[in-house]
C-alpha cells in the first residue's frame, strides 16, 4: 500500500504543473540565487502576531478567534471599497474589528455564528456603506461564518478547541476538516486538471501554531509540509522583486486596475507560479545552507508587501472567497 499524498503535496504538484505550462507568468530562475542570498531570514524565523489585530485568550477562545478570522480571510478584490481603519490594510481592518468585538463582547459562539446575518457582519466590521461590493462581501462573510458555526455545532459539540484537537497535531488532518466547508475548498480547474491551493485552510494551521506558541492545540508535527498561502500579495512582492515576470498584456491589466476573473487562466497562473517560485526559492536556500519552511518564507514576503513601496504599485485584484 502506497503512502498517502498529503493535501499540501497536492498543492505543490498542481502548482508545479501550472508553472510548467503557464503562458502569462514565468519564474526568473536565473535570479533565484541572488534573491535568496538577499533575504533577511532572521525575520522569517521570528514571526509574531499583531496584538491590536489578533485576539489572544484561553485555548478555546483563541481557537475560536483564528478559526473565525481565517474563515473570512478573503475579500482582497473588494478591499478598495472597504471602509478601512486609519493606516490599516483590508486584512488588518477586518482582524482588528473582530478582535475588538471579542474583547468587548466575548467570543462569538458556534450558535452565534450559525445565526449570523450580513447585517450583523456589517455591524461587527463597521461597514455601513450600502455600496454593492461591500454588501456582497458581508453576505459572503455571513455565509462562511454560518458554515463554521454549523460544523462546530454538529460535529464538535459547540467547541472550537475540539475541532482543532480532532486533527491530532497534524496540519493535514486539520486541512481535511476545514475543507468540508464549501468556502474553504480552494481549488481551480486549469487545462482540464484540478489545481488545489487551499490557502485559508493551510493558513489556519499556521495562525494557530503561531498564536498558541506551538504548544497544546498549536502543536503541529508537520508544519514543514505547508506551502505558501497563495493570495495576491506574495505574487505581487515576487513580481516587484523581479522573480515573477508577467506577459505585457497581463501586466497592463493589473497596472490599470482591471479585475481578473476568479478561476481564469491568468489568475490561476499567478497564484500557482508564486507557490512554485517559493518552492524553488526554498530549495535554493537549502543549497546555500539555510533550512527554512515555505510558511516562514510566506511570513517574510507577505510582511514585505506591507511596506509603502510595494503598496504604491497595483497588485492583481480578484473577487473571490479564497483570498
Amino acid at each position: 500500500m502506497g503512502q498517502r499524498v498529503s493535501f499540501s503535496q497536492r498543492v505543490r504538484a498542481g502548482c508545479a504543473r501550472v508553472a510548467a505550462a503557464a503562458e502569462s507568468v514565468r519564474v526568473r530562475t536565473d535570479r533565484l540565487a541572488d534573491y535568496a542570498g538577499s533575504l533577511p531570514l532572521d525575520l522569517a524565523r521570528a514571526p509574531s502576531l499583531n496584538p491590536e489585530a489578533h485576539f489572544s485568550g484561553s485555548p478555546e477562545a483563541t481557537a475560536a478567534f483564528f478559526l473565525q478570522l481565517d474563515s473570512i480571510n478573503f475579500g482582497s478584490g473588494y478591499f478598495p471599497h472597504l471602509a478601512k481603519l486609519p493606516g490599516r490594510s483590508g486584512y488588518f481592518t477586518v482582524a482588528t474589528h473582530l478582535t475588538r468585538f471579542f474583547r468587548e463582547h466575548g467570543p462569538l459562539t458556534a450558535e452565534d455564528l450559525a445565526a449570523l446575518t450580513p447585517t450583523d457582519c456589517a455591524a461587527i466590521f463597521c461597514q455601513d456603506d450600502p455600496a454593492h461590493p461591500i454588501s456582497e462581501l458581508m453576505w459572503l462573510f455571513a455565509t462562511a461564518l454560518n458554515d463554521l458555526g454549523q460544523l462546530v455545532q454538529k460535529r464538535f459539540a459547540g467547541s472550537f478547541a475540539r475541532l482543532v484537537a480532532a486533527a491530532g497535531g497534524s496540519s493535514q488532518e486539520l486541512i481535511g476538516i476545514l475543507i468540508t466547508m464549501r468556502l474553504f475548498r480552494d481549488a481551480a480547474s486549469y487545462r482540464g486538471f484540478e489545481v488545489p491551493f487551499l490557502k485559508r485552510a493551510q493558513l489556519t494551521v499556521a495562525d494557530l501554531a503561531l498564536a498558541l506558541g506551538g504548544n497544546g492545540l498549536g502543536r503541529f508535527r508537520d508544519l514543514d509540509e505547508l506551502t505558501i498561502f497563495a493570495d495576491n500579495l506574495v505574487p505581487h512582492v515576487l513580481r516587484v522583486d523581479g522573480i515573477l515576470e508577467y506577459a505585457p498584456d497581463l501586466a497592463t491589466r493589473i497596472d490599470t486596475g482591471v479585475l481578473l476573473a476568479a478561476g481564469s487562466p491568468a489568475e490561476i497562473e499567478i497564484r500557482a507560479t508564486a507557490v512554485h517560485a517559493v518552492e524553488l526559492l526554498r530549495a535554493e536556500l537549502g543549497r546555500q545552507g539555510h533550512v527554512v519552511t515555505a510558511m516562514q518564507l510566506d511570513y517574510l514576503l507577505w510582511n514585505r508587501g506591507q511596506q509603502p513601496d510595494y503598496k504604491a504599485i497595483p497588485r492583481h485584484r480578484t473577487r473571490t472567497v479564497f483570498y
